[in-house]
């Protein structure tokens, strides 16, 4: 009888210990870690976890306003998850040139809310690549470099090894 107590004891506590565990991840899955950074250009991003570092594995809504120089406004702009990764939002070119107050809020079931100053720039475009200049030669024509000069040294090393063996042969037979 005591063996029956015993493991129905064990099942019992067993059951607790999973419960009491589940319950503050299950508190924690209600709520949203937002991080709300400037994309370099005239865009924002926002990487969307949960509170204790786990990636998201939904599609929420988050919702960006931003106020600019000037007063400017800008939203509220819904985003829309990109596919660099889970959790990753991305605005696309909304703000101008300068400094910025952005806020963003993901609305229930998952709520969260974050805010960062971001210096937004107009994008650039890299350089146009350098012209290539070709040299001219006394009688016109463009210049080869250096290969017509290596393939001639191996020429000249190619009839040295063939004269070289020519007599080395004639001495051994004579």
């Amino acid at each position: 009888m005591t063996g029956i107590r015993k493991a129905l004891a064990a099942v019992f506590v067993g059951l607790a210990l999973i419960l009491f565990a589940a319950a503050p991840a299950a508190a924690q899955a209600d709520k949203l870690k937002l991080v709300v950074a400037g994309d370099g250009a005239e865009g924002v991003t926002i990487q969307a976890t949960y509170p204790d570092g786990r990636r998201l594995d939904r599609v929420v809504r988050l919702v960006l306003t931003a106020t600019g120089p000037d007063g400017q406004k800008v939203g509220p702009v819904q985003l829309e998850p990109q596919p660099e990764g889970q959790g990753f939002y991305s605005s696309g070119p909304v703000l101008t040139a300068g400094t910025w107050k952005v806020k963003v809020n993901s609305p229930a079931p998952l709520p969260g809310e974050a805010s960062a100053t971001v210096q937004a720039r107009a994008a650039q475009s890299p350089p146009p690549p350098e012209p290539v200049s070709v040299t001219k030669t006394a009688d016109g024509a463009g210049g080869a470099g250096w290969w017509p000069y290596a393939a001639a040294g191996l020429v000249v090393v190619a009839l040295a090894m063939g004269v070289a063996m020519l007599f080395g042969r004639r001495r051994t037979t004579t």
